[in-house]
């Protein structure tokens, strides 16, 4: 008879194992290749060839995803204060009805979806053209990174809106009420009353919408396909066009770095939650 603690291992084993086979082992190979040469002594050289190569590359692949995540939480915290205080019942509907289908959508949808739209002769300069808003002559591509925030920011809202405008919802009422009877206007009452309270909600969302961007091939890729690009970008180039695997992961260490700030972040308001009373 198999006691708990054995079937308890039983049951928890094959996800152990998909874990450690297709995580743990490439995280480990990639760890030691980036900083070991091909006899086998430690190095840093890949480090060094990296920053030399791409130090622009970083820099523009942390603005980038700082910029998006910054526009992704203006615009959740405009369409979650809408579906929760709005008063115009046609407006939250048609918006609730709206925001989340940017969730089904593969990424590499969503660039091919912006490569239609922002190119300069896309649907929008068409639109605006044919409005008699701009002329033919004066229409440009945003096509670069431009182009890359906004897929981005258009992709990730309605998953921070989500979750943000569930937590607006579970909040105390009468509070909102309140500050609206005693002649609040909506944007105080959200800013100064509700959002104080979901804050870590919010930024529980931006952390993981931080990670997501911050991983994105396609995007980048064929949003904007020149220099600077991100880092990921990067890392199939010296794969596929060089095979060089060292560099790649280097750079692979530096994307990890990057996005441990962001899991310290998350981690210290989990724990910080639990550790209140």
């Amino acid at each position: 008879m198999l006691s708990q603690r054995q079937l308890a291992l039983i049951l928890v084993a094959p996800g152990l194992l998909l874990v450690a086979a297709l995580f743990l082992y490439p995280l480990g190979f990639s760890l030691i290749s980036a900083f070991t040469k091909p006899d086998g002594s430690l190095t840093l050289d890949w480090f060094a060839k990296a920053y030399e190569l791409y130090s622009t590359d970083i820099v523009f692949t942390v603005v980038i995803v700082l910029a998006s995540c910054g526009l992704t939480a203006l615009a959740a915290i405009v369409i979650a204060g809408t579906l929760t205080l709005g008063e115009n019942p046609w407006i939250v509907g048609t918006l609730k009805a709206l925001y989340r289908w940017p969730l089904f959508i593969p990424f590499i949808v969503a660039a091919q979806c912006m490569r239609t739209f922002l190119a300069k002769n896309g649907l929008m300069n068409n639109t605006f053209v044919s409005l008699g808003l701009m002329e033919p002559l004066s229409a440009v591509s945003y096509l670069d990174w431009r182009g890359i925030i906004a897929t981005f920011v258009w992709k990730q809202t309605p998953f921070v809106a989500l979750l943000l405008a569930g937590a607006l919802a579970s909040i105390d009422r009468a509070t909102l009420e309140a500050g609206r009877n005693l002649g609040a206007s909506r944007v105080r009452v959200l800013v100064e009353l509700a959002l104080p309270q979901v804050m870590p909600t919010l930024l529980v969302a931006l952390v993981l919408s931080f990670v997501t961007m911050l991983s994105v091939l396609s995007v980048p890729m064929m949003v904007a396909g020149s220099q600077p690009t991100m880092l990921t970008v990067d890392m199939a180039f010296r794969i596929n066009s060089y095979g060089d695997y060292a560099t790649a992961n280097a750079l692979g260490v530096i994307t990890y770095l990057i996005s441990a700030g962001a899991a310290i972040l998350y981690l210290k308001r989990g724990l910080s939650k639990e550790a209140a009373p």
